[in-house]
């Protein structure tokens, strides 16, 4: 049976590091240590692989790649590192609401060609850039059933090839092998008691599949894992399928 929590998205529920006045050592903590944690869950190599690196080979010169809700910058950092080794020639824009986490992905590790700004999809959409590939890791399961058709449709505004879309697929084995696992890596920071929030605001395939917009598809990429997936100029249907 699964647990309370569990059974239906927890709508109401709401992350320790989404509160303006959180600790912000904690908060720092938590966001320089997402590099790890995404390493190891996110299954990024897997995505890139698969979706992003097909996407930017169809591009005839340089490309973009936007990172929405960027946090940190981890996932930015590390997919432009994967296109530079690849040949691609590639430019980065990560974009935050929040400045604690822009001030973060700042103080890190520069990488040529990434640029971080405070603004949002909504804003950016309506400035007319456009980008190869659009994607986001970790935000889905933060937004209202809106917000998430707003961020899509932004989204599908601002790609000229592909839009993905990574988040957690909420289960009770998800719950029970995080709660486990993260605790070598959770001291200082919210990554327990968030992460534990964050798979209970999740949304299971067939839920996210019910509310993605005509054109979208959900897809799972590795055990826990969602992806939102949209080709730009493709239908409904898989790419080649």
């Amino acid at each position: 049976m699964t647990p309370v929590g569990l059974a239906r998205r927890d709508d109401e529920l709401r992350e320790l590091m989404d509160d303006p006045a959180c600790d912000a050592e904690r908060l720092q903590a938590t966001l320089e240590r997402f590099t790890i944690v995404n390493r190891l869950v996110a299954s990024w190599g897997t995505v890139y692989g698969t979706r992003i690196r097909p996407a930017l080979a169809c591009a005839a010169g340089p490309v973009r790649l936007l990172d929405i809700g960027c946090g940190g910058g981890d996932v930015l950092r590390d997919l432009v590192g994967r296109a530079r080794a690849d040949g691609f020639d590639v430019r980065a824009v990560g974009i935050d609401p929040d400045e604690r986490s822009l001030a973060v992905a700042r103080a890190a590790r520069p990488v040529r060609g990434i640029e971080y700004r405070l603004t949002d999809s909504t804003q950016l959409a309506a400035s007319g850039e456009r980008f190869d590939v659009v994607l986001s890791s970790h935000v889905l399961h933060h937004l209202t059933r809106a917000e998430l058709r707003t961020v899509l449709d932004d989204s599908a505004a601002l790609a000229t090839r592909l839009c993905v879309h990574s988040d957690i697929a909420r289960s009770r084995l998800a719950y029970t092998a995080y709660a486990i696992g993260i605790s070598p890596f959770a001291a200082g920071t919210f990554l327990r008691t968030d992460g534990l929030r964050s798979i209970r605001r999740s949304w299971t395939p067939e839920e996210l599949s019910a509310l993605v917009p005509a054109g979208w598809r959900v897809e799972r990429p590795a055990p826990f894992r969602l992806l939102a997936v949209h080709e730009v100029g493709a239908g409904t249907g898989r790419a080649g399928a």
